[in-house]
């Protein structure tokens, strides 16, 4: 159903059943898909594909061009997963010829306010809290949170399962299934609430825990520490995606634990 003050270009792609509110504007390129919903005052430019049963609430940009001075009007995109929702004031930029796409898995939650800029690639069953800004040619796992005002460095990797507490200034990759805090960002835990809430077992947790203290709290430099895993610790998938993530981080890993942090923490 389309309100008649709504403006969609002719060209666009919109499912019969898509719900559009007053006062959207829809541009030609556009794709949005069934069941989705799309509230006032959103904007949708050229470019953005919208999966099935999303909600975009009022505010909200998707597929402006991107924020980087090399844009040279490329035909680039901005794809958004199924039973996504979007909140207010979100902007998502399109891509450059990097990527020539900037994504957004399915089953995500981005809230008020947060910035994903060009060339991003957002897995599914993430959550970003108010004000989250990501710069461009980030990745970012399944199952991460990012806490409220968490920003992120271009080019930086943050694996899945993890989790960054709000605020935090992220410069270097995180790997997957850990917890991220401090000023410089730094390793804390194990995020093994947000495991056992996914149906990892208390083995699984545990075997995760062995590998990151290895990586992160005895001292060994990355090289040394990545050697002992894996000549300690049993093959696994989440050994094994751990190892593959630090061996392939383009920016260096975060810090690891010190007596000094831990103090600061309780």
């Amino acid at each position: 159903m389309t309100h008649p003050y709504t403006y969609i270009d002719p060209n666009a792609k919109v499912a019969p059943n898509a719900k559009i509110d007053p006062f959207t504007v829809i541009h030609g390129d556009v794709q949005i898909g069934e069941g989705t919903w799309i509230g006032s005052n959103v904007t949708i430019m050229d470019g953005t594909r919208i999966g099935k049963n999303c909600r975009i609430f009022p505010g909200a940009v998707l597929g402006a061009v991107p924020q980087d001075l090399k844009f040279d009007g490329e035909k680039t995109t901005v794809e958004i997963g199924d039973n996504t929702t979007i909140r207010e004031f979100v902007t998502i930029n399109r891509g450059t010829t990097d990527r020539w796409k900037t994504k957004v898995g399915n089953n995500c939650l981005i809230m008020a306010y947060s910035h994903i800029a060009h060339d991003c690639i957002v897995g599914n069953n993430c959550i970003f809290s108010n004000n989250t800004t990501l710069a461009g040619h980030i990745e970012v796992g399944d199952y991460v949170i990012l806490a409220g005002l968490t920003a992120v460095q271009q080019f930086v990797r943050i694996g899945s399962h993890s989790f960054v507490t709000g605020g935090s200034l992220v410069r270097k990759d995180v790997p997957p299934f850990v917890k991220a805090a401090r000023e410089p960002l730094s390793y804390v835990g194990v995020n093994s609430v947000g495991l056992k809430r996914r149906g990892f077992s208390l083995d699984q947790i545990n075997h995760i825990l062995d590998i990151y203290r290895i990586l992160f709290v005895r001292g060994y430099n990355v090289s040394k520490a990545l050697s002992i895993i894996e000549s300690e610790i049993p093959v696994s998938d989440e050994r094994d995606e751990s190892i593959t993530f630090v061996r392939e981080t383009g920016r260096g890993i975060m810090k690891g634990y010190t007596r000094r942090q831990n103090e600061d923490l309780s």
